[in-house]
């Protein structure tokens, strides 16, 4: 007897325009696989936190490439009615800035700005 997991989809919170900074801008030293978790800090909000990315149409992103991606943020609570499309962030690895995005579709209707 074989047992079948049904799997749903996961819901991003916003669709992101990212542009990864090149190693010699201070970025990673290597590409950027669909999955990748690095923390994120949106304008104007003193909360950073960590945000998967999920690449559109691509696996991977070659150092100073823009993509576009689906993001899911952990700290929806916290960003409840206050986000809107246009909004800038940055993602880094610790302190190392390696991109910045735009939020260009805002997905998850209790994140968006009231």
């Amino acid at each position: 007897m074989t047992t079948e997991k049904a799997f749903e989809k996961i819901i991003p919170d916003f669709i992101a325009i990212l542009t990864y900074l090149t190693t010699e801008q201070g970025g990673r030293k290597t590409n950027a696989f669909s999955g990748y978790r690095p923390h994120i800090k949106i304008e104007d909000f003193d909360m950073l936190t960590s945000g998967e990315q999920r690449f559109i149409n691509v696996e991977s992103v070659n150092l100073g490439d823009t993509v576009k991606a689906e993001i899911r943020i952990i700290a929806t609570s916290y960003f409840a009615g206050k986000l809107e499309e246009n909004m800038k962030f940055v993602f880094c690895e610790g302190a190392r800035l390696i991109g910045t995005g735009v939020i260009i579709e805002i997905t998850n209707p209790a994140l968006i700005k009231i």
